[in-house]
């Protein structure tokens, strides 16, 4: 069984900067593409970023290129993101995921379904 636990949201103004991190139970972490993602209430779950097993490969929706930043630590079993340059339209409860498969590339990252474990969010809120 693999529990995620994401932590660092809370309230910025806008243009300052977050970092989230999200704790992986389990083994075999660094096998896993893992994903963020953001959803804000009464709205669908919106890709963030997501990032390779080893860490060398990342994508990002085009909302989070230039402010956003996925990175992993798999000596701590640990996902990342960075969020810099924080817009109003950035509030939202984010969720960091693991990828179903040891490998995703394009729409397969960006796919929420092929996600198979959740963590229970954290939220972000950016005042203007």
């Amino acid at each position: 069984q693999v529990q995620l636990v994401e932590s660092g949201g809370g309230l910025v103004q806008a243009g300052g900067s977050l970092r989230l991190s999200c704790v992986a139970s389990g083994r075999f972490f660094r096998n896993y593409p893992m994903g963020w993602f953001r959803q804000v209430s009464g709205k669908g779950r919106e890709f963030v970023a997501a990032i390779s097993g080893s860490g060398d490969a990342s994508n990002y929706a085009d909302s989070a290129k230039g402010r956003f930043t996925i990175s992993r630590d798999n000596a701590k079993n640990t996902v990342y993101l960075q969020m810099n340059s924080l817009k109003p339209e950035d509030t939202a409860v984010y969720y960091c995921a693991r990828h179903r498969n040891y490998y995703c590339s394009n729409y397969g990252c960006y796919d929420g379904s092929q996600y198979d474990y959740w963590g229970q969010g954290t939220q972000v809120t950016v005042s203007s």
